[in-house]
């Protein structure tokens, strides 16, 4: 019975799977994508994201060393975990949580397998810095419009409303 085992054993023995899931880490550390199964990389989600965690928790020099070492326990790979902690941990930072995507790509051809695409949510340019700086500005017309309209509403239920509506008529006439 498998009551309470909410791992996906990927139908491997520990060891394999613990080289698979911290090679697939590796790999989207360094290309901040990869395509891979569907199965695949929502097991590699579980575990890269407490991995992306320790990279922003700093308090001394030693804790530095430590969560290093911790994280190169499962990565095995050096510049992998120097990628990590110097160009991800600090663009990852202010983000609480869920620093990975995964996108469904549709079916393998040759074994029907699901595929998807896993990658790091703060450095994707579609979603992150195109949408973000598209989006700005928008609100601030919004906003803008929004204040016009609640200073040209406001004047029209005061007393300054008729001073102004035959001010503008007579430019009208002329």
């Amino acid at each position: 019975m498998r009551h309470g085992d909410k791992i996906n054993n990927l139908g491997r023995k520990k060891a394999h799977r613990e080289s698979l899931l911290g090679n697939l880490a590796s790999q989207l550390i360094t290309h901040k994508r990869i395509v891979t199964t569907l199965a695949k990389a929502k097991a590699l989600r579980t575990f890269i994201e407490p991995l992306l965690t320790k990279t922003k928790k700093v308090a001394s020099k030693e804790q530095i060393m430590h969560n290093h070492r911790i994280v190169f326990s499962y990565l095995q790979d050096k510049a992998a975990v120097k990628e990590l902690f110097t160009v991800v941990g600090p663009k990852i930072a202010a983000r609480p949580g869920g620093y990975t995507r995964i996108i469904k790509l549709g079916i393998r051809v040759g074994d029907n397998a699901e595929r998807a695409m896993i990658e790091l949510v703060d450095f994707n340019e579609v979603y992150g810095k195109g949408s973000e700086k598209a989006a700005a500005p928008a609100k601030k017309t919004r906003r803008s419009a929004g204040k016009k309209k609640s200073a040209e509403t406001a004047p029209a239920t005061s007393a300054e409303a008729p001073a102004e509506a035959p001010s503008t008529e007579t430019p009208a006439a002329e």
